[in-house]
């Protein structure tokens, strides 16, 4: 271990029987600290933190009444993951009436599902105090949404949204469902982390565009989900090509294939592709997924299509 990774690692500072002692930044000293730490003690050192750190871990308890846990993620903002997991939630629906699906919305300080899903008003409590979920196109909604203003914005510190967080996911009475669809905010962080060490998730679907600095998040979020033994149903190419609506010319904005690339390298499958299409905006913010408002279209299609491939890999899945 060279002198700048002791450095980088552990701040200069020695461990040595528990005490911190200044190490000098370079010489022979600092090479001797890597080699040490190599040694024995940093073997001890390294146990010890694994037992530290395991001992702080939740353990995964199953939501009741709830069979499948599918989680919507992306790496990157504005990629349109919450599109994409409302209308695979009414795809589930549509393409097998008998199955009851939910919507979990656990994007704290930006939720979408209640305008996504034309929803208003407050949860009413059960008799066992638990929150009664919102319904609309036969679809079971929770949502951080509907417990605050439109337009009130949520100034939480970690521990608060951690808080809530454990709220969405264990004060809801969600009744029977065959599929939870749980959209997840951007990012890697806290509430990823929180949300697959406390529920049994069956599949994450990572929804990307075509687009480099969109693939490069998605992919850390695909590996993040590895490293938590969350598997990975497969990529989402959201945005996938433009037509045009008089001469139908196609042009890729965002790139061509690159969510290809990516599941390729990634060694897993692109569930389907979803135009850029004006329809889907306007679906959206008119609270009336394409999947519901316009179910013979191409861009309704496509969601089908993602919702089936969902579908065959959990029944393929290992239990």
């Amino acid at each position: 271990m060279g002198t700048w990774r002791c450095l980088l690692l552990f701040g200069g500072v020695s461990l040595r029987g528990g005490v911190a002692a200044a190490v000098p930044p370079r010489g022979c000293r600092a090479l001797g600290c890597g080699r040490q730490l190599l040694g024995a003690e940093g073997e001890a050192l390294k146990q010890r933190r694994t037992k530290i750190m395991s001992r702080g871990l939740p353990k995964q308890k199953p939501i009741e009444g709830v069979r499948e846990i599918i989680v919507v993620a992306s790496g990157k903002g504005g990629v349109g993951k919450s599109t994409t997991a409302v209308n695979l939630a009414l795809a589930l629906a549509a393409n097998d009436s008998s199955k009851a699906v939910g919507l979990l919305d656990v994007d704290v300080y930006g939720p979408s599902i209640p305008k996504m899903m034309n929803l208003r008003g407050n949860p009413e409590l059960s008799p066992n105090n638990l929150m009664r979920p919102l319904l609309n196109y036969g679809i079971a909604c929770m949502s951080m949404g509907f417990l605050v203003e439109e337009t009130e914005p949520l100034v939480w510190r970690g521990l608060m949204v951690m808080s809530a967080i454990e709220k969405l996911l264990r004060q809801v009475d969600w009744g029977q469902l065959d599929y939870l669809v749980v959209d997840m905010p951007p990012g890697t962080g806290d509430v990823q982390l929180s949300v697959s060490q406390n529920i049994p998730i069956s599949g994450a679907v990572i929804v990307s565009t075509p687009q480099d600095i969109a693939l490069m998040d998605a992919h850390k979020g695909a590996e993040m989900f590895r490293k938590v033994n969350v598997p990975v149903l497969g990529l989402v190419q959201n945005m996938s090509v433009f037509q045009c609506p008089k001469c139908k010319h196609k042009t890729h904005i965002f790139g061509a294939d690159g969510a290809r690339k990516l599941a390729q390298t990634l060694d897993l499958d692109v569930l389907g592709d979803v135009p850029l299409h004006l329809s889907i905006r306007e679906a959206s913010d008119l609270g009336q997924p394409v999947v519901f408002s316009r179910p013979g279209s191409d861009e309704a299609k496509a969601y089908l299509h993602i919702a089936s491939e969902v579908v065959r890999r959990l029944k393929s899945s290992p239990e």
